[in-house]
């Protein structure tokens, strides 16, 4: 009896005042920004609401990301990605509009990035204008050099006219290398001062340069929390890179019976698997922490679904962070269902260049994640390709997505 009524006086207790009530943050645009020892690090955050579930999506000019996990429990926000083994937890301000916390992301077995995260709500400017005049145009393609490469890189650039890029963008673009792109970048020129972020949940970019007398750029790259060095660019509408399909190359002594690695129900697979016997096949090494991997995996997932009853056979070979075996699978599942992913995945190894290099001996050097190889039915290589072009390289990513067609057209006509 005693029970009953003190849960029929609880049922009608008036609500609490707002001053003792748990904050919830506002719906809508942010902005938001890491403190990064080059200066703030800003990217767009929009949460809003399905039923009674917060959403999220971080925005990248015209990319938005989708969060998978937002929860808020007592004034605490989590936003997190767990296919990238990272999350921002922020203590959300009573008033809602305020969120002050940090970035943590996985680098190893016992390494993390950490980074201060704050946001605010509202729509403010991604950078703040530097300049009252509107910005006279900045070429569209440059020849790029970085100080820790002695590779070339290009810079793309472009106005941005979407409304969906952000409040204060008026410049979208990306940097492209023989390793992949710099994904999706936006910010501002203001002349002379250049600035472009990017923060996907695995990567944060900071780009600022200025223009030169002689029309070239001068400036600094911050990646992270411990990243920095300079780059240099000069106006140039023809710059290439080096074909990624001329990076990389095999060792036909290395049989690939040898070569077993765990699947993602723990068994073990060789690389002759009969299921593969007699078919062409295309391996791709990759890890699920590479931004550019997942980028690839979308096409792989499309073009698998596409030629799977022609008889492709499509393989992935992951190379993970820590070492931990189910830890490592577990991560490889989650990159599995966010793809959809409906061919194999193996565990192959870790994802130090050279001790992959041991695990996988029949390339003969693992230059970038992700690496494609084609074969044929008899197991010869008909084409390596290293890194990935991707979505926001614009030409260069569909010329890729239609070069790996042809590719794989001529291994299923090929007798």
């Amino acid at each position: 009896m005693a029970v009953s009524l003190l849960l029929a006086l609880l049922a009608g207790a008036p609500a609490l005042p707002p001053e003792f009530q748990d904050p919830s943050p506002r719906l809508g645009r942010w902005r938001a920004w890491l403190d990064c020892p080059g200066g703030d690090l800003p990217f767009g955050l929009e949460l809003g609401r399905d039923g009674d579930h917060l959403t999220g999506w971080w925005i990248n000019g015209p990319e938005r990301i989708l969060i998978p996990a937002v929860e808020l429990d007592h004034g605490e926000l989590s936003l997190s990605m767990p296919h990238y083994d990272s999350v921002v937890s922020a203590k959300l301000s009573s008033a809602g509009d305020r969120l002050d916390g940090e970035w943590r992301k996985r680098r190893s077995a016992s390494e993390w990035t950490r980074m201060p995260f704050h946001a605010a709500a509202g729509p403010a400017p991604r950078f703040p204008p530097a300049a009252a005049e509107p910005a006279p145009g900045l070429p569209g393609r440059w020849a790029v050099r970085f100080e820790s490469s002695a590779d070339p890189a290009v810079a793309v650039f472009r106005p941005a006219i979407e409304p969906s890029a952000g409040p204060g963008v008026n410049l979208v673009g990306t940097f492209q290398t023989t390793l992949g792109d710099y994904r999706y970048l936006a910010g501002r020129w203001d002349p002379p001062l250049l600035r472009l972020s990017c923060f996907d949940g695995a990567h944060a970019f900071l780009f600022t340069a200025e223009r030169d007398p002689f029309g070239g750029l001068s400036g600094d790259f911050w990646s992270r929390e411990s990243w920095h060095e300079g780059w240099t660019a000069e106006a140039d509408p023809a710059a290439t890179l080096d074909d990624g399909f001329g990076a990389a190359a095999w060792d036909p002594e290395v049989d690939l019976g040898e070569l077993r690695y765990h699947g993602l129900d723990g068994g073990l697979r060789s690389l002759d698997d009969p299921a593969w016997a007699g078919q062409p096949r295309v391996l791709i090494v990759f890890g699920s922490w590479c931004p550019n991997c997942n980028d690839e995996a979308r096409l792989m997932a499309e073009l698998d679904r596409r030629y799977r009853d022609r008889g492709l056979r499509i393989v992935g070979l992951g190379f993970e962070l820590t070492g931990e075996r189910e830890r490592d699978l577990g991560q490889l599942r989650r990159f599995r269902d966010r793809h959809g992913i409906g061919y194999p995945l193996l565990l192959a190894g870790t994802a130090d260049k050279g001790a992959a290099a041991a695990a996988f001996p029949a390339l003969k050097r693992i230059k970038a994640y992700p690496t494609a190889v084609f074969l044929d039915r008899d197991g010869a290589v008909r084409a390596i390709h290293t890194g990935f072009a991707g979505p926001a390289t614009g030409e260069e990513h569909q010329r890729l997505r239609e070069r790996y067609v042809e590719l794989i057209e001529e291994l299923l006509l090929a007798e």
